[in-house]
Protein backbone atom coordinates (compact mmCIF):
# COMPACT_ATOMS: atom_id res chain seq x y z
CA UNK A 1 0.00 0.00 0.00
CA UNK A 2 1.04 3.57 -0.53
CA UNK A 3 0.04 6.95 0.79
CA UNK A 4 -1.33 7.36 4.28
CA UNK A 5 -2.51 3.76 4.22
CA UNK A 6 1.17 2.74 4.45
CA UNK A 7 1.75 4.89 7.48
CA UNK A 8 -0.88 3.11 9.52
CA UNK A 9 -0.90 -0.28 7.88
CA UNK A 10 -2.02 -1.69 11.23
CA UNK A 11 -5.50 -0.33 10.55
CA UNK A 12 -5.51 1.64 13.80
CA UNK A 13 -7.31 4.91 14.42
CA UNK A 14 -5.10 7.97 13.97
CA UNK A 15 -7.05 9.73 16.71
CA UNK A 16 -8.78 9.03 20.02
CA UNK A 17 -12.46 8.33 20.57
CA UNK A 18 -12.68 11.62 22.46
CA UNK A 19 -11.98 13.47 19.19
CA UNK A 20 -15.38 12.37 17.90
CA UNK A 21 -16.89 14.97 20.22
CA UNK A 22 -14.15 17.56 19.59
CA UNK A 23 -14.25 17.80 15.82
CA UNK A 24 -16.19 20.27 13.67
CA UNK A 25 -17.23 17.71 11.04
CA UNK A 26 -17.80 13.97 11.13
CA UNK A 27 -17.48 12.23 7.76
CA UNK A 28 -18.86 8.71 8.23
CA UNK A 29 -18.41 6.35 5.28
CA UNK A 30 -19.19 2.63 5.16
CA UNK A 31 -20.05 2.58 8.87
CA UNK A 32 -23.37 2.02 10.59
CA UNK A 33 -21.85 2.97 13.94
CA UNK A 34 -25.00 3.21 16.04
CA UNK A 35 -25.62 -0.51 15.39
CA UNK A 36 -22.19 -2.03 14.78
CA UNK A 37 -20.23 0.24 17.18
CA UNK A 38 -22.91 1.59 19.55
CA UNK A 39 -20.50 3.26 22.02
CA UNK A 40 -18.77 5.22 19.25
CA UNK A 41 -22.18 5.76 17.64
CA UNK A 42 -23.52 7.31 20.84
CA UNK A 43 -20.54 9.68 20.87
CA UNK A 44 -21.34 10.67 17.29
CA UNK A 45 -24.94 11.43 18.23
CA UNK A 46 -23.81 13.53 21.20
CA UNK A 47 -21.43 15.44 18.94
CA UNK A 48 -24.25 16.19 16.49
CA UNK A 49 -26.46 17.40 19.36
CA UNK A 50 -23.65 19.82 20.31
CA UNK A 51 -23.46 21.22 16.77
CA UNK A 52 -20.94 19.01 14.94
CA UNK A 53 -21.78 18.79 11.24
CA UNK A 54 -22.40 15.25 9.98
CA UNK A 55 -21.95 13.64 6.56
CA UNK A 56 -22.96 10.01 6.12
CA UNK A 57 -22.09 7.94 3.04
CA UNK A 58 -24.13 4.73 3.01
CA UNK A 59 -26.48 2.94 0.57
CA UNK A 60 -28.97 2.46 3.41
CA UNK A 61 -30.84 5.16 5.29
CA UNK A 62 -29.38 4.35 8.69
CA UNK A 63 -30.18 5.99 12.01
CA UNK A 64 -27.08 8.18 11.58
CA UNK A 65 -28.05 9.03 7.99
CA UNK A 66 -31.38 10.41 9.22
CA UNK A 67 -29.50 12.81 11.49
CA UNK A 68 -26.90 13.90 8.93
CA UNK A 69 -26.57 17.30 7.32
CA UNK A 70 -25.87 15.35 4.13
CA UNK A 71 -26.64 11.71 3.43
CA UNK A 72 -24.97 10.42 0.26
CA UNK A 73 -26.79 7.15 -0.71
CA UNK A 74 -24.19 5.80 -3.10
CA UNK A 75 -24.53 2.61 -5.11
CA UNK A 76 -22.62 -0.22 -3.37
CA UNK A 77 -19.07 -0.54 -4.66
CA UNK A 78 -18.70 3.06 -5.91
CA UNK A 79 -16.74 4.56 -2.99
CA UNK A 80 -13.66 5.36 -5.11
CA UNK A 81 -15.58 7.39 -7.73
CA UNK A 82 -17.38 9.29 -4.96
CA UNK A 83 -14.14 10.17 -3.15
CA UNK A 84 -12.45 11.07 -6.44
CA UNK A 85 -15.40 13.31 -7.28
CA UNK A 86 -15.06 15.16 -3.97
CA UNK A 87 -11.32 15.64 -4.55
CA UNK A 88 -11.99 16.82 -8.13
CA UNK A 89 -14.16 19.63 -6.75
CA UNK A 90 -11.72 20.50 -3.95
CA UNK A 91 -8.84 20.87 -6.41
CA UNK A 92 -10.89 22.64 -9.10
CA UNK A 93 -12.19 25.18 -6.59
CA UNK A 94 -8.75 25.64 -5.01
CA UNK A 95 -9.96 24.46 -1.61
CA UNK A 96 -7.12 22.08 -0.81
CA UNK A 97 -4.45 22.75 1.84
CA UNK A 98 -1.52 23.90 -0.30
CA UNK A 99 0.88 24.26 2.64
CA UNK A 100 0.20 20.73 3.91
CA UNK A 101 0.39 19.25 0.42
CA UNK A 102 3.71 21.02 -0.29
CA UNK A 103 5.39 20.24 3.04
CA UNK A 104 3.98 16.89 4.10
CA UNK A 105 3.16 14.97 0.90
CA UNK A 106 4.37 13.87 -2.52
CA UNK A 107 2.63 12.54 -5.63
CA UNK A 108 0.09 15.36 -5.87
CA UNK A 109 0.43 15.60 -9.67
CA UNK A 110 -0.58 11.94 -10.04
CA UNK A 111 -3.63 12.40 -7.83
CA UNK A 112 -4.67 15.55 -9.67
CA UNK A 113 -4.40 13.84 -13.05
CA UNK A 114 -6.55 10.93 -11.89
CA UNK A 115 -9.35 12.88 -10.20
CA UNK A 116 -9.52 15.16 -13.24
CA UNK A 117 -11.36 12.24 -14.87
CA UNK A 118 -14.10 12.26 -12.20
CA UNK A 119 -16.15 15.45 -12.70
CA UNK A 120 -19.25 15.69 -10.48
CA UNK A 121 -21.72 15.00 -13.27
CA UNK A 122 -19.95 11.76 -14.21
CA UNK A 123 -19.61 10.75 -10.55
CA UNK A 124 -23.31 11.43 -9.99
CA UNK A 125 -24.13 8.99 -12.76
CA UNK A 126 -21.70 6.35 -11.42
CA UNK A 127 -22.72 6.62 -7.77
CA UNK A 128 -26.32 7.78 -7.83
CA UNK A 129 -25.45 10.75 -5.58
CA UNK A 130 -26.71 14.12 -6.89
CA UNK A 131 -23.97 16.44 -8.16
CA UNK A 132 -25.30 19.26 -5.99
CA UNK A 133 -24.68 17.17 -2.88
CA UNK A 134 -21.15 16.35 -4.05
CA UNK A 135 -20.38 20.06 -4.35
CA UNK A 136 -21.90 20.83 -0.95
CA UNK A 137 -20.05 18.04 0.87
CA UNK A 138 -16.71 18.79 -0.81
CA UNK A 139 -16.92 22.43 0.25
CA UNK A 140 -18.07 21.52 3.75
CA UNK A 141 -15.29 18.98 4.37
CA UNK A 142 -12.52 21.11 2.87
CA UNK A 143 -13.66 24.21 4.74
CA UNK A 144 -14.08 22.64 8.18
CA UNK A 145 -11.45 23.74 10.73
CA UNK A 146 -11.22 20.11 11.91
CA UNK A 147 -12.75 17.09 10.18
CA UNK A 148 -12.72 13.45 11.25
CA UNK A 149 -13.28 10.51 8.90
CA UNK A 150 -14.62 7.28 10.41
CA UNK A 151 -15.04 4.12 8.36
CA UNK A 152 -15.50 0.40 8.89
CA UNK A 153 -16.28 -2.74 6.92
CA UNK A 154 -18.45 -0.94 4.37
CA UNK A 155 -15.14 0.36 3.03
CA UNK A 156 -12.83 -2.62 3.49
CA UNK A 157 -15.10 -5.56 2.56
CA UNK A 158 -14.74 -5.06 -1.19
CA UNK A 159 -12.35 -6.41 -3.81
CA UNK A 160 -10.92 -2.87 -3.81
CA UNK A 161 -10.96 -2.43 -0.02
CA UNK A 162 -7.32 -1.35 0.19
CA UNK A 163 -7.82 1.16 -2.62
CA UNK A 164 -10.91 2.47 -0.82
CA UNK A 165 -8.79 3.13 2.28
CA UNK A 166 -6.08 4.76 0.18
CA UNK A 167 -8.69 7.04 -1.41
CA UNK A 168 -9.84 8.11 2.05
CA UNK A 169 -6.21 8.80 2.92
CA UNK A 170 -5.87 10.89 -0.25
CA UNK A 171 -8.88 12.99 0.77
CA UNK A 172 -7.57 13.58 4.30
CA UNK A 173 -4.10 14.57 3.12
CA UNK A 174 -5.43 16.79 0.33
CA UNK A 175 -7.27 18.92 2.88
CA UNK A 176 -4.69 18.66 5.67
CA UNK A 177 -7.23 16.93 7.91
CA UNK A 178 -4.71 14.63 9.56
CA UNK A 179 -2.31 14.73 12.49
CA UNK A 180 -4.30 16.98 14.83
CA UNK A 181 -6.89 16.68 17.58
CA UNK A 182 -10.22 16.40 15.77
CA UNK A 183 -8.70 15.65 12.34
CA UNK A 184 -7.74 12.21 11.11
CA UNK A 185 -8.73 8.88 9.60
CA UNK A 186 -10.30 6.39 11.96
CA UNK A 187 -11.24 2.79 11.19
CA UNK A 188 -13.49 1.42 13.94
CA UNK A 189 -12.40 -2.14 14.68
CA UNK A 190 -15.06 -4.84 14.39
CA UNK A 191 -14.34 -6.71 17.63
CA UNK A 192 -12.98 -5.77 21.04
CA UNK A 193 -9.41 -7.00 20.57
CA UNK A 194 -8.91 -7.13 16.81
CA UNK A 195 -6.36 -4.35 17.20
CA UNK A 196 -4.57 -6.22 19.98
CA UNK A 197 -4.43 -9.44 17.97
CA UNK A 198 -2.87 -7.62 15.02
CA UNK A 199 -0.48 -5.77 17.34
CA UNK A 200 0.70 -9.14 18.69
CA UNK A 201 1.59 -10.41 15.22
CA UNK A 202 -1.52 -12.51 14.48
CA UNK A 203 -0.89 -11.79 10.80
CA UNK A 204 1.14 -13.91 8.37
CA UNK A 205 3.68 -11.24 7.41
CA UNK A 206 4.68 -9.54 10.67
CA UNK A 207 5.88 -10.15 14.20
CA UNK A 208 4.44 -8.09 17.06
CA UNK A 209 4.31 -4.35 16.47
CA UNK A 210 4.12 -4.81 12.66
CA UNK A 211 7.79 -5.78 12.33
CA UNK A 212 8.13 -7.57 9.01
CA UNK A 213 9.18 -11.21 9.07
CA UNK A 214 11.34 -10.38 6.04
CA UNK A 215 13.36 -7.85 8.10
CA UNK A 216 16.59 -9.61 9.22
CA UNK A 217 17.03 -7.23 12.16
CA UNK A 218 13.54 -7.82 13.52
CA UNK A 219 13.82 -11.54 12.95
CA UNK A 220 17.15 -11.72 14.79
CA UNK A 221 15.65 -10.18 17.93
CA UNK A 222 12.85 -12.74 18.11
CA UNK A 223 15.20 -15.63 17.27
CA UNK A 224 17.46 -14.65 20.16
CA UNK A 225 14.57 -14.32 22.61
CA UNK A 226 12.95 -17.62 21.63
CA UNK A 227 16.07 -19.65 20.81
CA UNK A 228 14.83 -20.87 17.43
CA UNK A 229 15.24 -20.10 13.74
CA UNK A 230 12.24 -18.27 12.29
CA UNK A 231 10.89 -18.20 8.70
CA UNK A 232 11.98 -15.30 6.51
CA UNK A 233 8.92 -15.49 4.26
CA UNK A 234 5.36 -14.37 4.89
CA UNK A 235 2.80 -17.07 5.57
CA UNK A 236 -0.59 -17.62 3.95
CA UNK A 237 -3.61 -15.36 4.27
CA UNK A 238 -6.90 -17.01 5.32
CA UNK A 239 -8.41 -17.49 1.81
CA UNK A 240 -5.09 -18.95 0.65
CA UNK A 241 -5.18 -21.43 3.54
CA UNK A 242 -8.53 -22.76 2.38
CA UNK A 243 -7.32 -23.11 -1.20
CA UNK A 244 -4.21 -24.92 0.04
CA UNK A 245 -6.41 -27.25 2.10
CA UNK A 246 -8.46 -28.10 -0.99
CA UNK A 247 -5.26 -28.76 -2.93
CA UNK A 248 -3.94 -31.06 -0.21
CA UNK A 249 -1.04 -28.73 0.57
CA UNK A 250 -2.32 -28.07 4.09
CA UNK A 251 -3.38 -31.21 5.96
CA UNK A 252 -4.16 -29.82 9.42
CA UNK A 253 -5.49 -26.54 10.79
CA UNK A 254 -5.81 -24.99 14.26
CA UNK A 255 -8.58 -22.37 14.51
CA UNK A 256 -8.86 -20.28 17.65
CA UNK A 257 -11.76 -17.94 18.44
CA UNK A 258 -13.04 -17.85 14.85
CA UNK A 259 -16.05 -19.39 13.11
CA UNK A 260 -15.25 -19.29 9.38
CA UNK A 261 -18.05 -21.71 8.44
CA UNK A 262 -20.53 -19.02 9.48
CA UNK A 263 -18.59 -15.80 8.94
CA UNK A 264 -16.34 -16.26 5.88
CA UNK A 265 -17.59 -15.62 2.33
CA UNK A 266 -18.83 -18.51 0.19
CA UNK A 267 -19.35 -20.65 3.29
CA UNK A 268 -19.98 -23.89 1.39
CA UNK A 269 -16.53 -23.52 -0.16
CA UNK A 270 -15.03 -22.93 3.30
CA UNK A 271 -16.79 -25.96 4.77
CA UNK A 272 -15.55 -28.13 1.90
CA UNK A 273 -11.98 -26.91 2.49
CA UNK A 274 -12.13 -27.68 6.21
CA UNK A 275 -13.66 -31.10 5.60
CA UNK A 276 -10.77 -31.83 3.22
CA UNK A 277 -8.27 -31.60 6.07
CA UNK A 278 -6.87 -34.67 7.79
CA UNK A 279 -7.08 -32.97 11.18
CA UNK A 280 -8.96 -29.90 12.42
CA UNK A 281 -8.61 -28.39 15.90
CA UNK A 282 -10.95 -25.63 17.10
CA UNK A 283 -10.37 -23.71 20.32
CA UNK A 284 -13.60 -21.96 21.29
CA UNK A 285 -15.89 -20.83 24.10
CA UNK A 286 -19.06 -22.14 22.38
CA UNK A 287 -19.81 -25.06 20.10
CA UNK A 288 -19.64 -23.01 16.90
CA UNK A 289 -20.57 -24.18 13.42
CA UNK A 290 -16.84 -24.68 12.72
CA UNK A 291 -16.31 -26.55 16.00
CA UNK A 292 -19.08 -28.98 15.01
CA UNK A 293 -16.91 -30.35 12.19
CA UNK A 294 -13.63 -30.36 14.16
CA UNK A 295 -11.75 -33.51 15.14
CA UNK A 296 -10.82 -31.95 18.49
CA UNK A 297 -12.44 -29.04 20.34
CA UNK A 298 -10.38 -27.30 23.02
CA UNK A 299 -12.61 -25.30 25.42
CA UNK A 300 -11.18 -21.81 25.88
CA UNK A 301 -12.03 -19.30 28.59
CA UNK A 302 -14.03 -16.11 28.17
CA UNK A 303 -12.76 -12.59 28.88
CA UNK A 304 -14.21 -12.78 32.40
CA UNK A 305 -12.25 -15.94 33.20
CA UNK A 306 -8.70 -14.81 32.43
CA UNK A 307 -6.11 -12.09 32.91
CA UNK A 308 -4.40 -10.15 30.15
CA UNK A 309 -4.84 -7.07 27.99
CA UNK A 310 -7.13 -5.87 25.23
CA UNK A 311 -6.09 -3.16 22.78
CA UNK A 312 -9.01 -1.22 21.35
CA UNK A 313 -9.54 0.74 18.15
CA UNK A 314 -7.86 3.89 19.45
CA UNK A 315 -4.68 1.86 20.17
CA UNK A 316 -5.32 1.92 23.93
CA UNK A 317 -3.78 -1.05 25.77
CA UNK A 318 -6.00 -1.93 28.73
CA UNK A 319 -5.87 -4.50 31.51
CA UNK A 320 -8.33 -7.38 31.70
CA UNK A 321 -8.70 -9.09 35.09
CA UNK A 322 -10.20 -12.46 35.90
CA UNK A 323 -13.57 -12.13 37.64
CA UNK A 324 -14.57 -15.80 37.88
CA UNK A 325 -12.87 -19.16 37.50
CA UNK A 326 -13.11 -20.89 34.10
CA UNK A 327 -16.21 -23.06 33.75
CA UNK A 328 -15.85 -26.84 33.59
CA UNK A 329 -12.74 -28.00 31.73
CA UNK A 330 -12.23 -24.70 29.91
CA UNK A 331 -8.86 -22.95 30.28
CA UNK A 332 -7.32 -19.61 29.28
CA UNK A 333 -6.00 -19.68 25.72
CA UNK A 334 -2.42 -18.92 26.74
CA UNK A 335 -2.31 -21.95 29.07
CA UNK A 336 -3.62 -24.26 26.35
CA UNK A 337 -0.98 -22.98 23.92
CA UNK A 338 1.84 -23.28 26.46
CA UNK A 339 0.90 -26.88 27.31
CA UNK A 340 0.69 -27.82 23.64
CA UNK A 341 4.09 -26.25 22.97
CA UNK A 342 5.65 -28.18 25.83
CA UNK A 343 4.17 -31.46 24.61
CA UNK A 344 5.61 -30.69 21.16
CA UNK A 345 9.08 -30.22 22.62
CA UNK A 346 9.37 -26.46 23.20
CA UNK A 347 9.69 -25.23 26.78
CA UNK A 348 7.08 -22.45 26.76
CA UNK A 349 6.80 -21.92 30.50
CA UNK A 350 5.35 -18.47 31.25
CA UNK A 351 3.99 -18.17 34.79
CA UNK A 352 1.17 -15.75 33.98
CA UNK A 353 0.09 -13.31 31.22
CA UNK A 354 2.20 -10.53 32.74
CA UNK A 355 5.35 -12.46 31.77
CA UNK A 356 4.13 -12.73 28.18
CA UNK A 357 3.36 -9.01 28.03
CA UNK A 358 6.77 -8.08 29.46
CA UNK A 359 8.47 -10.17 26.77
CA UNK A 360 6.28 -8.56 24.10
CA UNK A 361 7.20 -5.05 25.30
CA UNK A 362 10.91 -5.94 25.24
CA UNK A 363 10.68 -6.97 21.57
CA UNK A 364 8.13 -4.45 20.30
CA UNK A 365 9.16 -0.77 20.00
CA UNK A 366 5.61 0.62 19.90
CA UNK A 367 4.87 -1.21 23.19
CA UNK A 368 8.26 -0.68 24.84
CA UNK A 369 7.05 1.81 27.46
CA UNK A 370 3.91 -0.08 28.46
CA UNK A 371 3.71 -2.46 31.41
CA UNK A 372 1.02 -3.82 33.71
CA UNK A 373 1.87 -1.31 36.45
CA UNK A 374 1.43 1.69 34.14
CA UNK A 375 -1.91 0.49 32.78
CA UNK A 376 -3.28 -0.71 36.11
CA UNK A 377 -5.73 2.21 36.31
CA UNK A 378 -5.82 3.71 32.81
CA UNK A 379 -4.74 2.29 29.47
CA UNK A 380 -1.98 3.78 27.31
CA UNK A 381 -2.14 4.40 23.56
CA UNK A 382 0.73 3.14 21.46
CA UNK A 383 3.24 4.07 20.20
CA UNK A 384 4.78 4.40 23.64
CA UNK A 385 8.54 3.96 23.17
CA UNK A 386 9.71 4.40 26.78
CA UNK A 387 8.43 4.19 30.35
CA UNK A 388 8.47 7.98 30.70
CA UNK A 389 6.45 8.47 27.50
CA UNK A 390 2.73 9.29 28.00
CA UNK A 391 1.53 7.40 24.94
CA UNK A 392 0.31 8.86 21.65
CA UNK A 393 -3.18 10.29 21.27
CA UNK A 394 -2.78 11.45 17.65
CA UNK A 395 -0.68 9.76 14.99
CA UNK A 396 1.25 11.59 12.25
CA UNK A 397 1.37 14.93 14.06
CA UNK A 398 4.78 15.85 12.62
CA UNK A 399 5.56 13.21 10.00
CA UNK A 400 4.20 10.04 8.48
CA UNK A 401 5.84 6.67 9.09
CA UNK A 402 7.35 6.75 5.58
CA UNK A 403 8.32 10.43 5.94
CA UNK A 404 6.00 12.19 3.50
CA UNK A 405 2.51 10.97 2.76
CA UNK A 406 2.26 9.55 -0.75
CA UNK A 407 -0.74 10.42 -2.91
CA UNK A 408 -1.81 7.71 -5.34
CA UNK A 409 -4.17 8.18 -8.26
CA UNK A 410 -6.78 5.43 -7.94
CA UNK A 411 -9.42 4.55 -10.52
CA UNK A 412 -12.74 2.81 -10.01
CA UNK A 413 -12.59 -0.96 -9.47
CA UNK A 414 -16.01 -2.57 -10.05
CA UNK A 415 -17.32 -5.32 -7.75
CA UNK A 416 -16.53 -8.92 -8.68
CA UNK A 417 -20.20 -9.68 -9.31
CA UNK A 418 -23.16 -7.48 -10.11
CA UNK A 419 -26.87 -8.25 -10.62
CA UNK A 420 -27.91 -9.55 -14.03
CA UNK A 421 -30.97 -11.07 -15.67
CA UNK A 422 -30.52 -14.39 -13.86
CA UNK A 423 -29.69 -12.92 -10.45
CA UNK A 424 -31.31 -9.47 -10.53
CA UNK A 425 -30.97 -8.36 -6.89
CA UNK A 426 -27.93 -7.01 -5.06
CA UNK A 427 -27.17 -8.60 -1.67
CA UNK A 428 -25.26 -6.61 0.93
CA UNK A 429 -24.47 -7.75 4.48
CA UNK A 430 -23.54 -6.39 7.88
CA UNK A 431 -24.34 -6.34 11.60
CA UNK A 432 -27.51 -5.49 13.49
CA UNK A 433 -27.88 -3.80 16.86
CA UNK A 434 -29.42 -6.81 18.59
CA UNK A 435 -26.51 -9.23 18.16
CA UNK A 436 -22.74 -9.17 18.35
CA UNK A 437 -21.16 -11.24 15.60
CA UNK A 438 -22.09 -14.92 16.13
CA UNK A 439 -21.77 -15.24 19.92
CA UNK A 440 -24.80 -13.44 21.32
CA UNK A 441 -27.18 -16.03 19.91
CA UNK A 442 -26.10 -17.93 23.04
CA UNK A 443 -27.89 -15.27 25.14
CA UNK A 444 -31.48 -16.27 25.83
CA UNK A 445 -32.54 -12.66 26.36
CA UNK A 446 -30.99 -11.32 23.14
CA UNK A 447 -32.13 -14.32 21.15
CA UNK A 448 -35.69 -13.87 22.39
CA UNK A 449 -35.60 -10.24 21.25
CA UNK A 450 -34.39 -11.04 17.71
CA UNK A 451 -34.54 -14.83 17.24
CA UNK A 452 -34.22 -14.95 13.46
CA UNK A 453 -33.03 -13.05 10.43
CA UNK A 454 -35.23 -10.23 9.14
CA UNK A 455 -33.74 -9.36 5.77
CA UNK A 456 -34.42 -5.78 4.65
CA UNK A 457 -36.32 -5.40 1.37
CA UNK A 458 -37.60 -2.27 -0.35
CA UNK A 459 -41.41 -1.89 -0.68
CA UNK A 460 -41.21 -1.82 -4.48
CA UNK A 461 -39.41 -5.16 -4.55
CA UNK A 462 -41.73 -6.60 -1.90
CA UNK A 463 -44.75 -5.63 -4.00
CA UNK A 464 -43.26 -7.35 -7.02
CA UNK A 465 -42.76 -10.53 -4.99
CA UNK A 466 -46.14 -10.19 -3.23
CA UNK A 467 -44.55 -10.38 0.22
CA UNK A 468 -45.08 -8.43 3.44
CA UNK A 469 -43.03 -8.02 6.60
CA UNK A 470 -42.75 -11.44 8.28
CA UNK A 471 -43.12 -13.43 5.07
CA UNK A 472 -40.39 -15.80 3.95
CA UNK A 473 -38.34 -15.59 0.76
CA UNK A 474 -35.79 -17.92 -0.73
CA UNK A 475 -32.53 -16.13 -1.53
CA UNK A 476 -30.26 -17.86 -4.05
CA UNK A 477 -26.85 -16.95 -5.45
CA UNK A 478 -24.49 -18.84 -7.71
CA UNK A 479 -22.99 -20.40 -4.57
CA UNK A 480 -25.87 -21.34 -2.31
CA UNK A 481 -29.44 -20.84 -1.18
CA UNK A 482 -31.35 -20.16 2.05
CA UNK A 483 -34.75 -19.06 3.35
CA UNK A 484 -35.26 -15.94 5.48
CA UNK A 485 -38.06 -13.75 6.76
CA UNK A 486 -38.14 -10.20 5.44
CA UNK A 487 -38.75 -6.74 6.83
CA UNK A 488 -40.25 -4.43 4.21
CA UNK A 489 -38.65 -1.00 4.61
CA UNK A 490 -37.60 1.97 2.52
CA UNK A 491 -34.32 2.12 4.46
CA UNK A 492 -32.81 0.04 1.64
CA UNK A 493 -32.98 1.08 -2.02
CA UNK A 494 -34.97 -0.80 -4.62
CA UNK A 495 -33.05 -3.72 -6.09
CA UNK A 496 -31.20 -4.53 -2.85
CA UNK A 497 -31.73 -7.09 -0.11
CA UNK A 498 -29.72 -6.54 3.07
CA UNK A 499 -28.94 -9.33 5.54
CA UNK A 500 -26.91 -9.82 8.71
CA UNK A 501 -24.66 -12.85 9.30
CA UNK A 502 -25.65 -13.68 12.89
CA UNK A 503 -27.96 -16.65 12.25
CA UNK A 504 -26.86 -20.23 11.61
CA UNK A 505 -30.45 -21.05 10.57
CA UNK A 506 -30.09 -18.66 7.62
CA UNK A 507 -26.32 -18.61 7.02
CA UNK A 508 -25.94 -15.54 4.82
CA UNK A 509 -22.39 -16.36 3.81
CA UNK A 510 -23.46 -19.36 1.75
CA UNK A 511 -24.55 -16.61 -0.67
CA UNK A 512 -21.62 -14.19 -0.64
CA UNK A 513 -19.06 -14.18 -3.40
CA UNK A 514 -15.71 -15.97 -3.25
CA UNK A 515 -13.77 -12.84 -4.19
CA UNK A 516 -11.14 -10.98 -2.17
CA UNK A 517 -9.07 -7.84 -2.14
CA UNK A 518 -5.77 -8.96 -3.71
CA UNK A 519 -3.69 -7.15 -1.08
CA UNK A 520 -5.55 -7.57 2.21
CA UNK A 521 -7.42 -10.77 1.21
CA UNK A 522 -10.56 -9.33 2.79
CA UNK A 523 -13.70 -10.87 1.33
CA UNK A 524 -16.27 -8.93 -0.70
CA UNK A 525 -19.24 -9.17 1.68
CA UNK A 526 -20.95 -5.99 0.50
CA UNK A 527 -21.88 -6.90 -3.08
CA UNK A 528 -23.23 -10.17 -4.48
CA UNK A 529 -25.90 -11.03 -7.04
CA UNK A 530 -28.95 -13.03 -5.90
CA UNK A 531 -32.47 -13.94 -6.97
CA UNK A 532 -35.55 -13.92 -4.70
CA UNK A 533 -38.62 -16.15 -4.60
CA UNK A 534 -41.58 -16.05 -2.26
CA UNK A 535 -41.90 -19.12 -0.02
CA UNK A 536 -45.42 -20.20 0.86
Amino acid sequence: MAGLATSFGSGAMTNSFADIERTDLLFIIGSNATEAHPVAGAMMLRAVEKGTRLVVVDPRRTYLAERADYWLPLKPGTDIPLLNGLMHIIIKEDLYDKKFVAERTEGFAELKATVENYPPEKVAEMTGVPAADLYAVARLYAGAPEALICYTLGITEHVCGVYNVMSIANLAMLTGHIGRDGSGVNPLRGQNNVQGACDMGALPNVFSGYQAVTDPGARAGFEKAWGVRLPDKAGLMIPDMFEAALAGKIRAMYIMGEDPVLTDPDANHVRHALESLDFLVVQEIFMSETARIADVVLPGATFAEKDGTFTNSERRVQRVRKAVEPVGRSRPDWRIICDLAQRMGYAMDYAWPGDIFAETASLTPIYAGINYQRIDVCGIQWPCPSCDHPGTCVLHADRFTRGKGLFKGIDHVPPAEMPDDQYPYLLSTGRIYYHYNVTTRQSAALNAHRPEEMAMLNPADAAGLCVCTGDRVRVTSRRGTLVTRVEVTDRVPAGMIWMSFHYWESPTNVLTVNAFDPISKTGEYKVAAVKLEKVS
